[in-house]
């Protein structure tokens, strides 16, 4: 057999010692590899298309006179011809197939239902035995075609009657498949090249089917092998049985429960939060403050809701002393009376959110409760040098907050555009909601951004309920009027905000 030119060019060039050319012939046998199977890809789709009008037209008939005599051989044949295209294009796919976790029985049974249905299948008793407990991560399609694949062979191993069985078990915790036939066996001089293609002890079989199950096997990093006769208990013991072993089950510990506390005096609320929350987590309840806290410090929860006004201490309140005993703690705060004095109070306190009552869409809530509850806890960060970054575009209040800033000892880097370069995470950073550059909701993205996890602070000319509300939303800890001209004021709102203890 001729060789290869891009193969006869790579040994003449190995021979001679020039790299240089060894690389480039190689490089062309790799294309030429590579486009051989992209051709024989492409071949194999195209024969599909006419395969397909066969079987059409074939089924039609049977519809008539029934699938009987030539018609009934004429289907088998092309259903095996189907069988090796779909071999021939699993293994040149170099594309992993999507995967989940499911039961392998699913798989088992779903070959076995197809292996039934070749009139050739007739002879064969298959036993199957595979609980629905044992789960594998895996392509369902694929296993399949695995398990198929083995039916396949097995039958067409045996002439005359014979039998076939499927086991499904588990060695610790790894999903173990065994397929068994008592047929005339595997001859000794291929059983260690069984799996490699068009290797076949059968004149009928292409060698491909054993190829593809080692293939689809590794896909699941799963182990393919043939196995010894007494590996199942049955006597007399198979002639052949392979054995598929797939990685061992990691025991998945559930999940556990959110638990979220509601605090509110009326009754129907709370029914509304635990209907509305209690299929997907814990609802605790509790009609005052000094009733939560007490649970607080006996009891883990993930999120607080609370009314503002309550009887006793106030849902701000709880919320400060909540904060004192977990600084990380979650809390949303609602009211009917909503006012721009407590929204401060409620921004500075750390909380989340603030919900409006009566609210307006209940799945709107829920969804704000999933979405608290999914965000990461709060990691307060120690303050960590004394580099204050500005981020302001009006020179008036830009001198301000720096000699504000200066009053406390800080450093300011001003920043007037959005183009900044990286440094070391700042203290903190003071964002102007009228930053031209990046105007509203984007400057306090710009600030959060730049903030790296240290707390920001907005300034805002026009302080309104909107804008508080989005500083809060967006994680600030405090929203001040600029106070162009009176630096002290600003200075110790900026000290009380930045809780420096500094007046």
């Amino acid at each position: 057999m001729e060789t290869p030119a891009p193969l006869a060019h790579l040994l003449q060039a190995l021979e001679v010692g020039d790299l240089a050319a060894a690389k480039a012939a190689a490089a062309a046998l790799q294309r030429s590899g590579a486009g051989a199977t992209q051709l024989a890809a492409e071949v194999l789709h195209e024969l599909r298309q006419p395969l397909l009008g066969v079987k059409a037209y074939a089924q039609l008939l049977a519809e008539e006179t029934g699938p009987v005599g030539p018609l009934k051989l004429l289907l088998a044949q092309v259903e095996r011809m189907e069988q090796i295209i779909s071999d021939f294009v699993r293994l040149s796919s170099d594309r992993p197939a999507p995967q989940q976790r499911l039961s392998l029985a699913a798989a088992v049974w779903a070959a076995a239902k197809l292996f039934a249905l070749n009139p050739d299948s007739s002879r064969i008793s298959l036993e199957v035995d595979a609980p629905e407990s044992i789960t594998v991560q895996g392509n369902l399609r694929l296993l399949e075609q695995l398990t198929l694949n083995l039916l396949n062979n097995a039958r067409d191993a045996m002439a005359g009657r014979g039998r076939i069985k499927v086991l499904l078990t588990t060695e610790g915790t790894a999903p173990v498949m065994y397929v068994a036939d008592w047929g005339p066996g595997i001859p000794r001089d291929l059983r260690e090249k069984i799996f490699d293609p068009y290797v076949s002890s059968s004149k009928r079989g292409t060698g491909l089917g054993l190829a593809v199950c080692r293939r689809i096997a590794h896909e699941h990093r799963a182990q393919i092998t043939l196995a010894t006769p007494d590996s199942l208990p049955d006597q007399p013991p198979p002639s052949t049985v392979f054995r598929i072993a797939f990685p061992a089950t990691v025991e998945e510990v559930p999940a556990e429960r959110k638990r979220v506390l509601i605090v509110d005096d009326e009754s129907i609320i709370r029914m509304v939060f635990r209907d509305l929350m209690g299929k997907e987590c814990e609802v605790l309840e509790a009609a005052t403050a000094e009733d939560a806290l007490e649970l607080l410090r006996n009891e883990r929860v993930d999120l607080i809701v609370t009314d503002k006004n309550l009887p006793g201490l106030s849902g701000l309140a709880l919320a400060q002393q909540a904060r004192m005993m977990n600084p990380e703690a979650r809390i949303l705060l609602m009211t009917g009376y909503p006012s721009l004095g407590t929204t401060q109070e409620a921004l500075e306190l750390g909380v989340m959110d603030y919900l409006l009552k009566p609210f307006d869409d209940i799945r709107q809530v829920r969804a704000l409760i999933r979405a608290a509850l999914s965000a990461p806890p709060v990691q307060p960060r120690p303050p960590h040098g004394r580099r204050v970054d500005v981020i302001d575009d009006n020179p008036t209040s830009s001198r301000t907050v720096t000699e504000a800033l200066g009053r406390l000892g800080l450093e300011t880097r001003l920043i007037t555009t959005t183009e900044v370069v990286a440094m070391d995470p700042p203290m903190a950073v003071v964002v102007s909601w009228d930053f031209t550059p990046a105007y509203g909701r984007k400057a306090l993205e710009l600030g959060k951004a730049l903030a790296q996890g240290a707390p920001f602070v907005v300034l805002v000319e026009h302080l309104t309920m909107e804008t508080t509300l989005d500083s809060l939303r967006a994680g600030a800890i405090a929203c001040l009027p600029r106070l162009f001209f009176d630096t002290p004021a600003l200075s110790r709102e900026l000290s009380r905000a930045l809780k420096l203890g500094i007046l």
